[in-house]
């Protein structure tokens, strides 16, 4: 592990909140030590207090906070002499102990502290420094995980078995950690669980959390981890990921977002022939269990694994000693050699940090055994963690997701104008969206819920592919909106250019049919049934001259839909069309344009934008919002519907 500490960049030990930011940001940029949220730091001071008097301070991660981008605002400010209060008790209730820990603290504004504050206050150091190293992992996840880490380290950590976080586990390190610190310790190993390390200050923590880091690396690396052939990448039907999807979905009671992962470590441990062997044994340490759940689904058979669930929740329920909720018994971690891993989650980013977390699972499964056999906790210490109190209290109070959380949207023309104002809006409330247009830029603004695929719609091909890196990378489709569109040069039929008539029947006519055959099954299989939104024109039903190819193809366009309608209601799918009119904020429209075709009646640009009934202006956004809200519960009843979105016009009234 390289130590980063930079002298030069580092403030000095006389800043030590200032110094603390530092060297946990240095920790938090390690994904083999911290992962999502993971781990904590901590500093002790003595301020003035508002009496004038000195107050010993604890300074502690607050729960919320990540590592890698933490701010000094991102520490609980607690009193050590409370804390040390807390650490003479025999008993306390988590609940308990976080109200107490609030109470504690000299900020009111200050974030939760860290469950493991209590820690932080018993260690007699003044910088304290926890993760959850891979490397120190494969280490102590072994049946004699204590002898391993006493043959790595010697004297220089001391080692406290796996016990629940919290109140219990610093109630353990009371009766076992001031006989075992003696010496010249420079560490605590948590079986299971983790490292802490101390100093005088944060460098010094820092540097002596590297070097046995380091330890543990080089250990390891003594007895690596056989090499296999890298099998090829399975080729994957894009429906096999939708129908999973829905049955993942329907597990876990609500739509879900499933993504693929087949990179070259992946497929080699699901090619393990002892795979649901060392799969079935349980997470790398208890609380990845929240994001991954405590085993993955080897294979596809969804309704066996709830099944294992429920019967897991029934064999523990009784160990906390209170009435449990039991949580979605839906997997997060799909194992398949067909498929390589598949990992769940009721957002695009909750599957992101369940492959981020298994990804670190695997390597660390690897180094275990090759050094041995992989043994973390047993199911009944992951069952405590998964259903702690504090972890229910949390199911208890959250919040309403967003209405289209878990749902995946592809949008096409999503580069620019109303269809970049439909993803937009579709991804304001919560859905995953595929934003699909011949412009390049359609790609610039990739994120967890957003993937952008440059590919010409009239292009069968590209319209496959896009398809297929949908079911890739969200599962599925349940939102479909149609906007890309071309508006050829005005002519009269005269002067028609059917060059430019063809093009546009390419465009705005032939790629939507072809779309819509395309994704029929996969909106069948949307687990709220699916929806479909074409963005239409005014000139549907109110053409004007000068505008064939255009009117034509938006009239043909809008049959399509209707059609669509008609066919597709039996399978639960929604077909509604919006007819926009005078929406000047996309390509189409310049500033030279608008100051032309308003000079032309006699108005300022802004007196032209709102020349309707209602005195509006109509603008992308707005055409936007209104597709979204057709796909929501609101419209439940309504298929085959035309929505006009023009602020009046007295030729479509």
């Amino acid at each position: 592990m390289l130590d980063a500490w930079d002298a030069a960049a580092a403030p000095p030990s006389t800043e030590p909140l200032a110094q603390l930011v530092y060297g946990s940001r240095l920790l938090g940029r390690e994904p083999g030590l911290v992962l999502h949220g993971g781990g904590n730091t901590s500093v002790k001071t003595t301020v003035t207090g508002i009496t004038g008097d000195p107050v010993e301070i604890l300074h502690v991660k607050g729960s919320g906070w990540d590592l890698a981008t933490i701010e000094p605002a991102g520490f609980a400010p607690l009193r050590l002499d409370r804390l040390r209060a807390l650490l003479t008790l025999e008993r306390l209730s988590d609940t308990d102990m976080m109200n107490e820990l609030r109470c504690a603290s000299i900020d009111a504004g200050a974030p939760d502290p860290s469950v493991e504050s209590l820690l932080h206050a018993l260690l007699p150091h003044d910088a304290v420094l926890h993760t959850h190293a891979d490397a120190l992992l494969a280490l102590t996840n072994q049946p004699d995980g204590a002898e391993v880490v006493g043959k790595v380290f010697g004297d220089r950590v001391a080692v406290v078995p796996y016990t629940m976080p919290g109140f219990d586990l610093a109630r353990r390190c009371v009766r076992l950690l001031p006989e075992a610190m003696r010496g010249g310790v420079a560490g605590v190993v948590l079986l299971g669980h983790g490292l802490f390390t101390f100093g005088d200050d944060v460098e010094e923590a820092y540097r002596r959390h590297i070097d046995l880091i380091t330890r543990a690396e080089r250990h390891l690396a003594e007895r690596a981890p056989l090499s296999r052939p890298d099998p090829a990448p399975p080729r994957v039907e894009p429906l096999r990921m939708a129908r999973l999807r829905r049955e993942v979905s329907d597990a876990a009671g609500a739509p879900m977002v499933l993504t693929r992962h087949d990179a070259p470590d992946v497929l080699s441990f699901v090619a393990r022939p002892d795979l649901a062997s060392v799969a079935a044994r349980g997470p790398a340490t208890p609380d990845h269990a929240l994001r991954t759940k405590r085993i993955p689904l080897v294979g596809s058979d969804v309704a066996a694994y709830v099944r294992d669930y429920r019967r897991y929740f029934d064999e523990h329920r009784h160990r906390r000693g209170a009435p449990l909720s039991m949580v979605d018994p839906a997997p997060r971690v799909i194992l398949d050699p067909g498929l390589g891993m598949v990992t769940a989650g009721r957002s695009s980013k909750d599957s992101r940090i369940a492959s981020d977390i298994y990804r670190h699972t695997i390597g660390i499964i690897e180094m275990a055994e090759a050094i041995g056999t992989y043994t973390p906790p047993s199911a009944a210490d992951i069952f405590d963690l998964e259903y702690w109190e504090l972890e229910q209290a949390k199911l208890r109070r959250g919040r309403p997701a967003p209405e289209y959380t878990g749902e995946v949207a592809l949008v096409t023309g999503a580069a620019s104008g109303i269809g970049r104002a439909c993803a937009d809006a579709l991804r304001a409330r919560g859905a995953a969206v595929v934003g699909v247009d011949i412009d390049p830029r359609v790609a610039a603004a990739d994120d967890d819920d957003y993937l952008g695929v440059p590919a010409d719609v009239t292009d069968p091909a590209a319209v496959d592919a896009a398809i297929a890196r949908a079911a890739d990378r969200f599962g599925g489709v349940d939102i479909v909106v149609a906007a890309a569109g071309v508006f050829p040069e005005s002519r009269t039929l005269d002067r028609l250019d059917m060059e430019a008539w063809r093009r546009t029947m390419a465009v705005n006519v032939d790629s939507i049919a072809y779309l819509f055959s395309r994704l029929h099954p996969f909106l069948a299989l949307a687990p709220r049934g699916g929806r479909v939104v074409l963005i239409a024109s005014k000139n549907a039903p109110a053409p004007g001259p000068g505008a064939a190819p255009y009117s034509a193809s938006k009239a043909a366009a809008l049959q399509l839909a209707r059609v669509a309608a008609l066919e597709w209601a039996a399978d639960g799918i929604r077909v509604n069309t919006v007819h926009p009119d005078a929406v000047f904020d996309t390509g189409l429209w310049t500033a030279e344009l608008l100051r032309e075709r308003a000079g032309n009646y006699s108005m300022t640009v802004e007196e032209y934008k709102r020349r309707n009934l209602l005195g509006v202006e109509i603008t992308s956004a707005r055409v936007g919002e209104l597709a979204a809200t057709l796909c929501s519960d609101a419209f439940a009843a309504t298929t085959g519907a035309q929505v006009t979105i023009d602020g009046g016009n007295e030729r479509v009234i």
